[in-house]
């Protein structure tokens, strides 16, 4: 059998507790009452209280001052404020520091109940993202990549197949996409993955500068270099190194990346001095190098060097059922790395985030969750923490944005062939909430497969 919700009555006023006790626990909730909050304090203590209701206004402790305290012994605790019209503007202040809601008095015990009604929904939805959470980080990472969609899962496979060899191998893809994670996975499950994985931007260093930091430089060669250094290629001797943004090198740095790659041999600048090295070299680009080859722009034979075993990494918006995983890891890392107690997204941030273009990719996913986990004022992220940039673009009005949801959802149950189960998987939604989607759109929801 089900354990009852627990249920915390605080008020200084008798007929509130006495009302309030005899009404909830007649609708089946296990309820307990206190004077004070000191009092409430101590309860909270012995039990596992999900939600308290708790006046504004008491002697001694506030309301406010007693769900802040509540949440440091429980911070599952929900609470709803019990208020008077003249505290209307605390009680908003209330939810703000992170109260579920308020009920303003005179009221009748049957508002307050389907408050709580609401409220327990609320709780099971977070219970849901709690379990799925638990259930991506058994299934769904791989080498710190987040992945259920089926492209990403075949690249998973390849990046399995490719890792053991020490073959160059090319990624590409859009800015933002994960290159440099699919780098590291890769070199994790090496049989170098004891020695150094060395990262460089190509894009990010002067050209006079590039080649020095990949080969390295004599003392004196050029104004500036006042010792011997070792370059990148060097200093990865037996590990992996990691070139970004390979599409921006020069000519010059093209001739001397090839002649690396095919006698695994390097010069420093102002030696004449041939050093042998033992690197495995991965690249990677959002630009297409196939077409600057044919421009003139770019080696073919590095190209092909390069490209030895190619992994394109596809946007997020063509990987839609990976984004929940990845918002739920996310989320997690944000908060522990924030001293957050934020465990949940809103069922708002859920829709949106599962219907926006994302044109940053994965990377603007965890930045928006930062952000949205920094601001959070509850243990939930709510569509009001996002950055107003992304949920509210210049040029895209209500309109717009409920127009794109709702060819989503419709594109998704044509793939699905009109099940409403399937589809909500995909979506990422619970059955009920897409049934009552189709319901406001006015869909023909009985023809579907329900």
């Amino acid at each position: 059998m089900r354990e009852k919700t627990k249920i915390l009555v605080v008020d200084d006023e008798d007929i509130v507790r006495e009302s309030l006790h005899d009404w909830l626990e007649g609708v089946g909730y296990a309820v307990e009452t206190a004077a004070s909050g000191e009092e409430a304090l101590r309860i909270i203590k012995r039990q596992k209280t999900k939600i308290m209701v708790a006046d504004l206004v008491m002697p001694g402790m506030n309301g406010i001052e007693l769900m802040k305290e509540a949440a440091k012994l429980n911070p599952a605790i929900s609470t709803i404020i019990i208020t008077a019209h003249a505290t209307i503007q605390s009680a908003i202040s209330a939810i703000r520091e992170g109260a579920y809601d308020y009920v303003e008095k005179p009221f009748c015990p049957e508002k307050v109940e389907l408050l709580i009604e609401k409220l327990v929904k609320h709780q099971e939805l977070i219970e849901e993202n709690i379990s799925l959470r638990r259930k991506i980080e058994d299934r769904f990472q791989f080498q710190g990549i987040i992945a259920k969609s089926p492209k990403m899962l075949k690249i998973i496979e390849l990046i399995k197949t490719v890792a053991p060899t020490n073959a160059t191998v090319l990624i590409t893809g859009e800015t933002g996409t994960g290159k440099e994670v699919v780098a590291r996975a890769i070199h994790h499950l090496s049989k170098r993955r004891s020695k150094p994985f060395i990262a460089t931007c190509c894009a990010a260093l002067p050209e006079s500068l590039l080649e020095s930091e990949l080969f390295g430089h004599e003392k004196g060669a050029f104004t500036g270099a006042v010792e011997r250094k070792k370059g990148k290629f060097e200093a990865g001797h037996k590990g992996t190194l990691f070139l970004d943004e390979i599409g921006d090198i020069n000519a010059n740095t093209q001739v001397h990346l090839l002649r690396a790659l095919e006698e695994k041999k390097i010069t420093r600048i102002g030696s004449n001095e041939e050093i042998a090295v033992d690197v495995r070299v991965i690249t990677a680009t959002n630009r297409d190098l196939r077409t600057l080859v044919t421009e003139g722009k770019y080696r073919e034979d590095l190209y092909y060097r390069l490209k030895v075993v190619a992994i394109n990494l596809p946007p997020l918006k063509e990987r839609r059922e990976d984004i929940l995983p990845l918002a739920e890891y996310f989320l997690k890392k944000s908060a522990e790395e924030n001293f957050k107690n934020v465990i949940n997204l809103s069922p708002e941030v859920i829709e949106f985030m599962l219907n926006y273009s994302w044109p940053g990719n994965v990377r603007e996913l965890e930045n928006m969750i930062e952000h949205g986990v920094i601001l959070a004022k509850s243990n939930a992220v709510t569509m009001a923490e996002l950055p107003s940039d992304i949920v509210h673009p210049a040029g895209v009005d209500e309109q717009t944005i409920e127009a794109v949801t709702r060819n989503h959802i419709f594109r998704v149950l044509e793939e699905t062939g009109g099940n409403i189960t399937k589809a909500a998987d995909v979506l990422g939604i619970r059955r009920m909430t897409l049934y009552n989607k189709l319901k406001k759109y006015d869909h023909a929801v009985n023809k579907l497969d329900t």
